[in-house]
């Protein structure tokens, strides 16, 4: 079950490691000095529903491929992302590689391509790789003109 997958993230207020389920309900912080963390995971078919679409927070899906030069080069910017808009928002990786299906389901012509999602839904997608200035932007503007749950 991917609920029990981790990972370790340092506090980038206080140093110290927490340990992040991919899966879980609100928001992680540091179980030292409470401040958010950045939310970071990996999914693929069989979990992107418990890891992506279950997700309480706005989720930014990164669709990639290992091969894909664009891709690695975005990659540190939307984990920069992450880190700026802890507790805002989750990032959730997916090599569509490994995943076709949601390739398709999501109907991927080119990678990178970036969603958010609000409660599963999609509600912004972007294709190709920008700047971290850029794609915080871009997120933010989006997370701007969602409706809010009630």
């Amino acid at each position: 079950m991917s609920g029990t997958r981790t990972q370790t993230v340092s506090c980038e207020n206080c140093g110290r490691a927490n340990r992040i389920p991919a899966a879980a309900q609100g928001s992680p912080r540091c179980g030292n000095c409470h401040q958010p963390l950045p939310w970071i995971a990996d999914a693929d078919s069989q979990d992107f529903a418990e890891i992506a679409e279950q997700s309480t927070l706005p989720v930014l899906v990164d669709l990639w491929a290992t091969w894909c030069g664009p891709c690695r080069m975005v990659s540190p910017a939307l984990e920069r992302v992450a880190r700026e808009m802890a507790g805002r928002i989750k990032l959730v990786k997916v090599d569509v590689d490994k995943s076709p299906q949601l390739q398709q389901r999501f109907g991927v012509q080119a990678i990178p391509t970036l969603l958010i999602l609000d409660r599963g839904k999609e509600i912004s997608r972007q294709t190709g790789a920008a700047p971290p200035n850029i794609l915080r932007d871009w997120v933010e503007k989006t997370l701007a003109g969602r409706t809010q749950p009630a």
